[in-house]
């Protein structure tokens, strides 16, 4: 099949079997979002879960987080990959967002990735959960699942390439949820050593298995 058609078939399976994608990370407001996924760089987002309740207890705003110094946030977050950044990075964002944008989160990939912390991945999960924007974020699940999938060439080797395929080829209306289908697959079923390509449902559309275990043109055409 062509790319239209693989696109095509694969996002129609998605919104058939998936109707309902989204975030697991717990927040109530796009500024604990901000936070949450600021935390879950290299971090897994069940981890993430554990230690924001008493973080966005004790700091639910950005006010609170700006008059906290950053070795009490360090306290909050210990448990999490790289928390001495982390909590520098929390802090100096939050000053950031009152001082210069009223405490309220901005919802432009520019403005957000002047805040500290704040690189196109995390910009663009804020641009697409808080304010339903066509970005696409790509992490390792996206950038991985995408390239078995057949989704992206073998060419697109950097998480940016990868955004720039996906964002082209999907409707501007699905990115939004997209991104999270492709997360998802790749945390509960495409994994990156032992993928379940057993209970997948997208085989016979997919370069990955079909390549793996030789199914043939006719075959995989037949599974479309």
């Amino acid at each position: 099949m062509n790319k239209k058609e693989r696109y095509g078939k694969i996002i129609s399976w998605f919104r058939e079997n998936r109707p309902i994608a989204e975030t697991e990370l717990h927040y109530d407001s796009p500024f604990q979002l901000l936070v949450a996924v600021i935390l879950s760089a290299q971090c897994t987002d069940k981890r993430v879960n554990q230690v924001t309740p008493p973080l966005f207890h004790d700091f639910p705003t950005p006010e609170a987080m700006a008059a906290a110094a950053p070795e009490v946030v360090y306290e909050y977050i210990r448990s999490v990959s790289y928390p001495n950044n982390k909590a520098k990075h929390l802090v100096g964002m939050a000053q950031m967002l009152v001082d210069k944008y009223q405490s309220q989160v901005p919802d432009t990939l520019e403005e957000l990735t002047k805040l500290p912390g704040v690189g196109r991945k995390t910009a663009n999960v804020i641009q697409s959960v808080v304010f339903n924007k066509a970005a696409m974020a790509v992490d390792t699940h996206v950038f991985r699942v995408s390239h078995r999938l057949g989704l992206v060439s073998d060419q697109c080797t950097t998480p940016l390439s990868v955004e720039r395929e996906l964002t082209k080829n999907i409707a501007p209306a699905d990115i939004p949820i997209a991104h999270h289908w492709l997360i998802l697959h790749g945390r509960y079923v495409c994994l990156a050593r032992t993928p379940k390509c057993d209970i997948c449902g997208l085989q016979m559309m997919c370069k990955f298995y079909c390549q793996k275990y030789k199914v043939s043109k006719e075959n995989a055409k037949k599974g479309e």
